[in-house]
């Protein structure tokens, strides 16, 4: 499923226009991220949950030369599933 068909399936599910649906994807999307980047968790009850997460800096290897490398820390996102979407 891609985003078009998140949109269909939100506005046949809630009556929306299609219009409407983007708009309500969209805003969800970006409080999601506007979240996450401010460091807070996003728990969405039997969805799941959204908790921004710290990657450390490591040494990796170019597979084509051997080359040592440093890979800088980064910050990450990590999803758990909640109980109502466990397949």
């Amino acid at each position: 499923m891609n985003k078009t068909d998140l949109i269909n399936a939100i506005a046949s599910e809630a009556g929306l226009s299609k219009a409407d649906a983007a708009k309500a994807l969209n805003a969800t999307m970006s409080a999601i991220a506007g979240a996450m980047k401010a460091g807070d968790k996003v728990a969405l009850v039997g969805f799941g949950t959204f908790v921004p997460s710290e990657r450390p800096a490591r040494t990796g290897k170019n597979p084509r030369t051997g080359e040592v490398l440093e890979i800088p820390a980064k910050k990450v996102v990590k999803f758990k599933a909640g109980s109502d979407l466990a397949l």
